[in-house]
């Protein structure tokens, strides 16, 4: 193994770009480690790598004495003065030993091991090295081979995982096939694949933006927040620094070229991109077209918004599966209630609201109150269980008789405070 040792270095330096010092370090300790295994943990030993004859010397190091009471550490005058014809009593003499011919079989097992975690070790410290300034970055790779769902890439020094939730859904691909992805994350450690890839990331949707739209990279054009349900549908917000540019029509480029190049990356993923704006009722109006908005009202404090839109425009607002008004909320980072024009004006009426009052009375339920004639509190307050569950259907009596308690209870509050109220002003 040693008389190779010197090439075998050279290669390993030259193709994994470690340091030389880390790979005799690391063989220096390995021989130390099964040095210790086999001749004892008492010995003082040292390991000492010849570049010039490309093997590791083994030196042990033994106090001189006159009579020898630990082999381990002493040695006799006599035999130290066939070493060193100089020595004297009390010197420490170090000596080379045959570190080949005495490690044995088990040990030079356990030294190769060594050797060998300490090269993953060293070439994992140069990979993290390499790209920890990186991620972030959309790289390129060749798929390479499949691990329980995972996709191991070839990014050419290395390997990266592409794990099976970063993946696009419906979209499949086999060995050899080119791939393109985010950085998502570069690990420190050699025994776990060290970077780890994402195509579903919004910050992918984002690079790729960057890598196609020119103004973005000058800084002209920001991207100031992204939404994605990953092969399915997208939206990006955008801005400005510039007034003659316009942010939208920069991504979307001439014949939709820029985006199109997007969409195809994506396997066809539909992209919104949106006018973002300080003000979170305009925005919100943009982040839901094609929509029409005719009203929002705002709740800062909530970070709540309430949206009105033309009947006709209901159903488009909210898309399919409730994904337009869902990704216009993650956009935005607000919470997006939609409501019809009709809707909205029976939400306003004083009879509806007061339904809202009722404890244990939510929206969907009031609104099929409301809808059915018992349009307010107090009318609820004067019905029996009976005529309501006739006249709403698909409820559940004994949870129609608990909400007319607690309207009652709500009017005979009501008409207390009222009372209350009246007194007081009589006293004045």
């Amino acid at each position: 193994m040693l008389s190779e040792l010197k090439r075998i270095i050279d290669q390993i330096s030259r193709d994994k770009g470690i340091d030389r010092n880390l790979l005799t370090e690391a063989i220096e300790e390995a021989v130390m480690s099964a040095a210790k295994k086999k001749f004892g943990q008492r010995r003082e030993l040292e390991a000492r790598y010849n570049d010039e004859i490309g093997e590791v010397e083994l030196f042990q190091f033994r106090n001189v004495v006159e009579e020898v009471e630990d082999e381990q550490t002493e040695i006799s005058l006599d035999e130290a003065l066939t070493l060193d014809p100089e020595v004297q009593l009390g010197d420490e003499l170090g000596s080379k030993m045959d570190s080949v011919a005495e490690l044995g079989r088990i040990a030079a097992q356990s030294a190769k091991q060594v050797i060998i975690q300490k090269m993953k070790d060293a070439e994992s410290n140069v990979i993290y090295e390499m790209y920890k300034d990186r991620k972030g970055e959309v790289v390129n790779g060749i798929v390479q081979r499949f691990e329980r769902g995972n996709i191991i890439v070839n990014l050419g020094r290395t390997d990266a995982i592409l794990p099976a939730k970063e993946q696009m859904p419906r979209k499949s691909y086999r060995q050899g096939d080119r791939i393109r992805a985010l950085l998502l994350d570069v690990r420190q450690s050699s025994r776990e694949q060290q970077l780890v890839l994402s195509r579903t990331s919004d910050d992918f949707l984002a690079k790729l933006f960057a890598l196609e739209v020119p103004e973005i990279s000058e800084g002209i054009v920001r991207i100031m927040a992204v939404s994605r349900e990953p092969g399915a549908r997208a939206k990006i917000a955008v801005s400005s620094s510039e007034a003659d540019v316009d942010p939208v029509g920069a991504c979307v480029g001439m014949k939709g070229s820029r985006v199109q190049n997007v969409v195809q990356e994506l396997q066809g993923e539909k992209i919104d991109i949106v006018p973002w704006s300080p003000d979170p009722a305009r925005y919100v109006s943009n982040a839901l077209s094609p929509a029409q908005v005719s009203l929002v009202e705002v709740d800062e404090d909530r970070k709540t918004l309430l949206v009105v839109v033309p009947d006709d425009q209901l159903s488009l607002a909210i898309g399919r599966q409730g994904q337009n008004v869902r990704l216009a909320g993650a956009l935005l980072g607000w919470r997006i209630d939609v409501k019809s024009e009709q809707k909205y004006a029976k939400f306003t009426e004083d009879g509806f609201q007061s339904l809202l009052e009722v404890p244990g009375l939510d929206e969907r339920t009031a609104d099929a109150l409301y809808d059915a004639g018992f349009n307010s509190a107090e009318v609820l307050a004067q019905a029996d269980a009976a005529s309501v569950c006739a006249a709403v259907g698909n409820i559940d009596e004994a949870r129609v008789a608990r909400l007319i308690a607690e309207a009652q209870q709500l009017i005979a509050q009501i008409e207390q405070e009222q009372a209350q109220s009246a007194s007081e002003g009589n006293q004045e």
